[in-house]
């Protein structure tokens, strides 16, 4: 069976953090706009956004060793911090004004001050963290950060890692107190709630199966009614496809030209989560490492303090594997599905390019629990197999294009939208920081799609995100201001807001 619906202005897929980001900034500029939003499971930020299926770190670059690299010179290169520092405070912007609005309420249920370290081992990286140290605690981005290689001074930071440890290993760490863990899966659900009272149509269980460009320029979507078995048919003048792994398959089905050439690689990944709360309670933080050689970006280790359903937990990982799926909900068939004959020569390339990281991959899917236990003990030398359980994390699907300086077949870390010429529809394919970047990546989508819109709408967006277009580090006081504001407006504790 199938029926017909009416035509809508925008229609967006997956109910994700992007999707719910692209759908309250659309509510506020052009609140006539008639919005629709379908996803194939039960409820919002069940995929890629559920607390569960991400680390919940506000990725703000203050502990992702990832973010600085070591030039040859020996200089650090803090470019790439500054940017996702900076993509992250519009985040927290954004958050804000709903909150202040109180389009969103009860902001303690899903962000929560928590301190951002970094933790390295052996002369080599200790060295690497202190240059690193002095690179950005200079810059008003950093402010407040702390450096110390002190056993005694560890100890009070981090007792857990430190206990047990012997003096003869150089060990370091810095420590940000202004770091927040995000539960981005109660986020994308408050603002699903939002968008719902502002009579945005929410159809779950409703999978979107075919996009197809319409003779009058519009996009129709074939969406199986999963509860029904109906197929029925939506058409919108502008579709955004936030389906996370998901979106690479519906954006080949486009057809559009800037679809063609891209690939996506899978990986998977596993937590393991501390069931003794003895155990849980002598943690608080986030704590990075640096990556293993190989190993992707998103396989940082990381001991991790989280507040999920407003308890205290404590996360270790990931474990990166290997599944052909895109989604963990989705099918075995994914990854062979997006192989196409515009990207077969990409993906060949990239198989070729990484097999480093497929070495890595195998290693981690071989992995025995005990063999976990002892990556884990690297962090908690005195860690106990029975107080920590394995739970499988989000699916994310790295992209693979074809670039001028990587050549064929390269493989991206980051996040990347995809768009039409014309700016009729925008998928965002990649991983982390995603969700940390979300009102970034959502307003080049507002950008690269409604650029005749964008003059009109500037004095909103500046005062919904302030800081919109302008540099922070090179305005530090208007940075001060704007960081203890939105503090201030999410509930931050006031040592969030004490810079020393």
């Amino acid at each position: 069976m199938s029926n017909v619906q009416n035509k809508t202005d925008v229609i967006l897929i997956g109910a994700g953090v992007m999707s719910a980001t692209l759908g309250s900034l659309l509510k506020e500029l052009v609140p006539e706009w008639e919005i629709k939003v379908f996803e194939k499971l039960v409820n919002a930020g069940e995929e890629s956004s559920n607390e569960w299926n991400n680390a919940g770190t506000g990725h703000s670059a203050l502990c992702e060793l990832n973010y600085t690299t070591e030039k040859s010179d020996g200089s650090i290169d803090i470019s790439k911090a500054i940017k996702i520092n900076e993509q992250f405070q519009l985040s927290r912007q954004f958050w804000s004004y709903l909150v202040s609005r109180n389009l969103i309420r009860n902001p303690q249920d899903f962000i929560k001050p928590i301190p951002h370290m970094s933790l390295v081992q052996g002369e080599k990286d200790v060295t690497f963290l202190k240059k690193r140290f002095e690179a950005l605690s200079n810059n008003p981005l950093f402010q407040g950060m702390e450096f110390s290689d002190e056993h005694d001074k560890l100890t009070e930071w981090i007792p857990l890692i430190m206990e047990g440890r012997t003096l003869n290993e150089p060990i370091a760490a810095t420590k940000v107190d202004s770091g927040t863990d995000v539960n981005f899966g109660a986020l994308t659900r408050m603002l699903f709630d939002h968008l719902k009272s502002k009579n945005v149509e929410i159809n779950y269980k409703h999978s979107v199966e075919d996009i197809k460009r319409t003779e009058d320029g519009l996009w129709e979507l074939k969406v199986w009614n999963i509860d029904t078995g109906n197929i029925e048919r939506h058409t919108a003048k502008f579709v955004f496809i936030g389906g996370g792994g998901g979106s690479l398959p519906l954006l080949q089905k486009t057809g559009i030209p800037e679809s063609k050439h891209i690939g996506g690689f899978p990986v998977s990944g596993l937590f393991m989560v501390c069931n003794n709360p003895e155990v849980a309670a002598q943690h608080h933080g986030k704590v990075y490492g640096k990556a293993k050689v190989g190993a992707p970006p998103m396989s940082v280790p990381h001991l991790d303090t989280r507040y999920i359903d407003n308890k205290k937990t404590l996360l270790f990982g990931p474990f990166a594997g290997f599944s052909p799926k895109f989604l963990k909900t989705g099918s075995n068939f994914d990854l062979i599905g997006s192989i196409k004959p515009n990207n077969v020569l990409t993906m060949l390339a990239a198989g070729v390019k990484e097999m480093g990281l497929t070495k890595y991959l195998i290693q981690q899917v071989m992995l025995s629990n005990e063999k976990r236990m002892e990556e884990l003990r690297e962090f908690i030398p005195n860690a106990k197999s029975e107080d920590w359980d394995i739970v499988t994390a989000g699916q994310r699907v790295q992209v693979i294009k074809d670039t001028e300086v990587g050549g064929k077949g390269t493989l991206q870390f980051g996040t990347e939208v995809v768009s039409a010429a014309d700016g009729s529809i925008a998928a965002l394919l990649g991983a982390s920081p995603g969700a940390s970047t979300a009102v970034h990546v959502m307003l080049e989508v507002l950008e690269k799609c409604f650029p005749q819109h964008m003059k009109k709408w500037e004095p909103k967006i500046t005062e919904m995100i302030p800081s919109y277009g302008l540099s922070l580090v090179e305005n530090p006081e208007f940075f001060q201001d704007i960081h203890t504001s939105t503090a201030q407006a999410l509930g931050l504790s006031e040592k969030e807001l004490v810079f020393s």
